[in-house]
């Protein structure tokens, strides 16, 4: 198996939070600050040049006010329409 950033469950979740980002109306520096978090966070994240960890995603999810078992529903939700 290769390296996950070279995948295509690492660009749907990359497509998911900039999706997200700008479902919710918030430029990159709004995001990033609501994170406490410089820009360069946001946009080497969604560049996929930022590896997230879990509680990151966490942090991230709750800016979003969704819980992090549904963003995973809707990300498991997408790799099942990409497969299809």
């Amino acid at each position: 198996m290769g390296s996950s950033i070279y995948r295509n469950e690492h660009l749907v979740l990359l497509r998911l939070l900039r999706q997200y980002r700008t479902e919710s109306g918030m430029t990159q520096g709004e995001f990033a600050k609501a994170l406490n978090r410089p820009q360069s966070f946001v946009s080497d994240m969604e560049r996929g040049s930022r590896r997230l960890d879990l509680v990151q995603l966490r942090d991230i999810c709750e800016v979003f006010n969704i819980s992090l078992l549904d963003f995973i529903t809707r990300f498991e939700a997408e790799l099942v329409a990409l497969e299809q």
